[in-house]
């Protein structure tokens, strides 16, 4: 793993620890998640098909904007320093 990886997961997991940049990924993810969701599932809950695969992609939905959240806010704190 190079040094500007581990500068970067560093970064994420400060990130993480945040509670308001929790609340704001979390908000996002409950939107574009529920957007996305209905785009995708929706014909299958209002028809009772959901399978088991699709739960899972459901819950996948809510988690990509939410970790694309926490990944800008990382980002958006300054650049890594250089190693």
């Amino acid at each position: 793993m190079t040094a500007k990886n581990i500068i970067l997961i560093d970064r994420i997991k400060y990130t993480l620890a945040q509670p308001r940049c929790r609340t704001t990924a979390l908000r996002v993810a409950l939107f574009v998640g529920t957007v996305l969701f209905s785009i995708n599932h929706g014909s299958a809950v209002v028809n009772d098909e959901m399978s088991n695969e699709r739960w899972l992609s459901g819950i996948v939905t809510y988690m990509v904007p939410f970790m694309v959240s926490i990944h800008g806010q990382s980002q958006s704190q300054g650049r890594p320093t250089s190693v």
